[in-house]
């Protein structure tokens, strides 16, 4: 089994701390996607997606997308449990990962991405195109987002994480999406306080000290 990633790039942040949370240490190949390192042949050939992380198994198998990789060390290294232990624990984690991807996540990549000078040419992660920045998307991005914290306030004001009582890859995903907002300069502890206090508990965890 091996790992491919970038240190800087926050999807391949996610599974590293992921692996922290579990105690694992897995080979790792750190390849320059700001070099274009991704784009190799050999590399196009197991994850024609471009994007890092990727996880190489044994028998050549290659799974692209950080919370699947995530999953199937969950299932061979079930504890600590960061998707659940019972099929409720499971299905409220995933629903608000899903919140936090699609809601969260996803429109802040895309705002970061067509806002950020270092991204031209790489709005969309894993190509290197001709497509503009889209100053509309930064503003939309920054929109989803503030609908998106509206609703966590009251939840994360009366739970101690994202999804109950304990820290869950739900807590992964949503402290990486709100990181986000400090590039676009969003003022978060002002206007959302729980949200704010909920992040600095996260950040304060030793496995997120990179």
């Amino acid at each position: 089994m091996k790992l491919y990633g970038f240190g800087p790039a926050a999807s391949a942040q996610r599974v590293r701390v992921f692996l922290a949370e579990k105690g694992l240490d897995i080979p790792t190949e750190q390849l320059n996607v700001r070099d274009d390192d991704q784009f190799a042949a050999a590399f196009t050939a197991m994850n024609p997606f471009h994007c890092v992380p990727f996880l190489e198994l044994e028998d050549g198998t290659v799974i692209a997308e950080s919370v699947s990789i995530c999953r199937y060390l969950e299932e061979l290294h079930p504890e600590p449990a960061l998707f659940g232990r019972t099929a409720v624990e499971r299905a409220v984690i995933d629903m608000w990962l899903r919140r936090f991807e699609l809601d969260g996540l996803v429109p802040m990549v895309h705002a970061v991405r067509n806002h950020v000078p270092m991204f031209a040419g790489k709005v969309v992660p894993g190509t290197r195109t001709d497509l503009p920045q889209l100053p509309a998307m930064v503003i939309r991005g920054k929109e989803l987002m503030e609908i998106l914290l509206g609703r966590v306030e009251p939840h994360i004001a009366r739970s101690e994480f994202v999804a109950g009582p304990e820290f869950t890859i739900a807590d992964i995903t949503g402290f990486f999406a709100i990181r986000l907002t400090r590039v676009l300069e969003m003022d978060i502890a002002t206007r959302y306080p729980a949200v704010a206090n909920w992040f600095a508990k996260v950040s304060a965890r030793p496995t997120f000290q990179f």
